[in-house]
Order: structure tokens, then C-alpha cells, then sequence
């Protein structure tokens, strides 16, 4: 995966160095070629510093952005998690070259009689192919695949045919019927060998070593995605995380694996994010801890939440466990008003779903040495829940000196008084 991103890489890096931070290192060409073409000027620069021509520029520009090596935001490109994680984390190679694989029909453009519809019917067929292939063990002779396509496109167009009322007509042509399906099967072999999934010579095909990873990472998500214990996995982040609160940790994770291996990584990072911005402190902790097993590819979604107050401890924590700081330590990386904020947090998370006892020993987990310490900073903090949370506490502490101070605090927010 390295040696074949690898062009890719080094077109990726001159752009991070080469070019101003956030600078227009993608332009569109013209209107119609969209977003992320690198311009002429540039492609040209990048050919005479790197020794290449501008269409091998310009092939390799397009395989970092497919890759998620860059990433062009309005005419604007920017290094991709991928390209940041690219010596330190094979995982980021291996998603960068798979996100690669899926777009193998962009890689290796279609025939031009080639109709949408047709193509969408390959695209769907190939991993049907691809598991006779990597069932075979070997090569496997060309027509063996296009009889497995013929019968693949005839399901499709059948699972599309729809009971006519009224009169009867004459049958319409299937869209991409006048296109060969040797033709487009050769097509879809040349693309998935254009990105390294298999060898396509001699009227034979053969998976390569990556392409045999891809169809089992392929099987796995499917398995993974079918071992939802709760049953939450077509649910929106939000109610799936509320459905997660009564699990254990262990259940809890399983299913947040299951929601996430059935959404592409990206939707699914900013879907929690969405849910962790909501007023309910519950989610917002058991976002992060879905964040957690998302692990690396939500880096940079995370860095950037952390300037929102309301994420930024929980953003802070899981920057700090990310680059390999032991759980118990993390909390050592906030500061005494962000931890203060991530108590006032948790204590409503408890005060709305928890138990009396729970948010009085949520008490000993604030890092100020005294209660009249802790009431003081959370008067100063500004949390929005802060009435809320020590009028609850005021209420289920045994203490009738300190739930009377709790209650005084509580007042004096209210009141915006000192």
C-alpha cells in the first residue's frame, strides 16, 4: 500500500511545504471540472520542483485526494489525516490505499458509450467478482467472471422491474444494453488493476495480496455490522448512543463498532459530533467514548471541536489518550477551569439519568481540595446546567451544613450574585 501511494505522497507533502497554509493549492481549472483540480500554475511549479511532467502531477494530485491524503475544502487543500499519520500509523496507509480501492471507477474512466445506470450495475456487481476471486485462490479465466457479471446484472435489472398497470407498451431498452458487458467487465478489471486490487493479464484475472485483504476487511464489516447487540445500528448517533447508556462498557463498545462499520468514517465522526454539540451531557460523553473506538481517522474532527467550550475538555482527553497518554493521566492535560467545566458536565449527566448516591460521590472526583473551592470555581466556570446541578446536589447530600452552602451557591448564580 506504501509503494503504491507513494507518488501520491510525495505530491501531497511538496503541497504542504511548497505552498502557503491554507493557501489555494486546489483551484478548479474551469467551472465545470468542479472543485480540487489542481490549476495550471500550480500543477506546472509542482512538475519543474519535483522532476515530473503536469499529467503526472496532476494523476498524482488526484490519487492523494481519492486517498484522503488532501483534503480540498471550496477551491482550498489542506493535508489529510492520512498524509499527517502516514509514517507513524500503518492503519492510515491501509485506509488510505482501500479508500483508494472504492474508487476505482474514478480512477480508470469508463468506456464513452458508458451510461450511469450501466455503470452503476458494474460497480455493484464487482463484489461478487471479487469474491470469486478471492474464493479461487488462483487466476481465474476471464469468462468465467462475465458469465458471474451476466447473471449478477440480470438480479439487479430484475429486483428493478416493476408490475405495469393499464395498457402494455413495448419493452424499453435497459439502460447500457448497447454497451457490451465484455466491454464493461474489461473495464472494471482495468480499474481495479489501475489501483493494485489484482492482476489483470492473459484473459485471466488474480487478486494481489491487497486485494485479498480488502475482500476480508470487506467480510468483516459486514460480520461486525450484523453483531449489533442492542439492535441500534440503523439508529441516528444520537438515539444510538442514548440505547448504548444502560450497556456494559464491553456491549457498549461492540455496538458502537456495529453502528460505525455500516457509515462511512467521515459522516459518522461528524454525526457524533452533532449529537455530543446537543444539550444532554450523557451523550455528549458517550460520543467520545464512540470517538474512541473510531480511533485516528477522527483526529482532525476532534482538534477542531476542541474549540467549542462546551466539547473542548472531551476533546482535550481524547487528543491527549490518542498520542498515547495513559487514561488516568489524561485529566492532568486540563487545565483547573476545563476540568471544573467537565465536573459541572458529568454532575448533570448524573443529576438528568443517575442515581442521588452517584451525584454525591461524583463530589470527590473535583480536582479543588475543598467544597468551598469547587462551589467557587463552578460560580466561575459559566456552565449553563450550574443552578441545576447544585440544586440537585444541595438536595441528595447528607450533609445539612454543606447542602445549605450548596444551595446558597446555587442561589447566587441564579441571582448573578458574588
Amino acid at each position: 500500500a506504501r509503494e503504491g501511494l507513494a507518488d501520491a505522497v510525495r505530491v501531497a507533502r511538496w503541497a504542504e511545504t511548497a505552498l502557503p497554509r491554507g493557501g489555494p493549492a486546489a483551484q478548479p481549472a474551469a467551472p465545470a471540472e468542479g472543485e480540487g483540480t489542481l490549476s495550471e500554475a500550480t500543477a506546472a511549479r509542482a512538475a519543474g520542483e519535483l522532476g515530473l511532467t503536469p499529467a503526472k502531477v496532476r494523476a498524482d494530485w488526484d490519487t492523494a485526494r481519492l486517498a484522503g491524503l488532501v483534503e480540498v475544502h471550496g477551491g482550498v487543500a489542506r493535508p489529510g489525516w492520512r498524509l499527517r499519520a502516514w509514517d507513524r500509523d500503518d492503519s492510515a496507509v491501509l485506509r488510505g490505499w482501500v479508500a483508494l480501492f472504492d474508487a476505482w471507477s474514478l480512477v480508470h474512466p469508463g468506456p464513452d458509450e458508458l451510461t450511469p445506470a450501466a455503470g452503476a450495475e458494474v460497480i455493484e456487481a464487482v463484489p461478487q467478482l471479487l469474491t470469486l476471486l478471492q474464493l479461487s485462490d488462483g487466476p481465474v479465466p476471464v469468462t468465467q467472471l462475465l458469465d458471474l457479471l451476466e447473471q449478477r446484472v440480470e438480479e439487479l435489472r430484475t429486483q428493478r422491474c416493476e408490475i405495469p398497470y393499464g395498457p402494455r407498451t413495448e419493452p424499453a431498452a435497459e439502460p447500457g444494453e448497447d454497451v457490451p458487458l465484455a466491454t464493461l467487465l474489461d473495464w472494471a478489471l482495468h480499474g481495479l488493476a489501475a489501483v493494485g486490487a489484482l492482476t489483470y493479464a492473459g484473459g485471466h484475472a488474480t487478486l494481489t495480496p491487497l486485494g485479498s485483504w480488502s475482500v476480508w476487511v470487506r467480510l468483516e464489516q459486514i460480520c461486525v455490522a450484523a453483531q449489533s447487540p442492542a439492535g441500534n445500528i440503523e439508529q441516528p448517533a444520537e438515539e444510538m448512543l442514548r440505547g448504548c447508556a444502560r450497556l456494559r462498557p464491553q456491549s457498549a463498545r461492540s455496538e458502537y463498532r456495529a453502528w460505525l462499520a455500516a457509515r462511512p468514517v467521515g459522516s459518522a465522526v461528524a454525526e457524533l459530533l452533532e449529537a455530543a454539540r446537543g444539550d444532554d451531557a450523557m451523550v455528549r460523553s458517550l460520543a467520545f467514548e464512540a470517538l474512541r473506538v473510531v480511533g485516528a481517522p477522527a483526529e482532525a474532527e476532534v482538534r477542531a471541536a476542541a474549540e467549542d467550550v462546551s466539547l473542548r475538555p472531551y476533546a482535550l482527553l481524547w487528543l491527549a489518550e490518542h498520542d498515547g497518554t495513559d487514561p488516568e493521566d489524561a485529566p492532568l492535560v486540563l487545565s483547573r477551569q476545563e476540568a471544573t467545566w467537565l465536573w459541572v458536565d458529568t454532575a448533570a449527566a448524573v443529576a438528568d439519568h443517575g442515581e442521588a448516591p452517584l451525584l454525591v460521590r461524583h463530589l470527590e472526583s473535583a480536582v479543588q481540595p475543598t467544597v468551598p473551592a469547587l462551589l467557587a470555581d463552578v460560580r466561575a466556570v459559566g456552565h449553563p446546567r450550574t443552578v441545576q446541578v447544585l440544586v440537585a446536589l444541595a438536595a441528595a447530600h447528607p450533609d445539612p451544613a454543606l447542602a445549605k452552602a450548596v444551595r446558597r451557591a446555587a442561589f447566587q448564580v441564579h441571582t448573578g450574585g458574588a
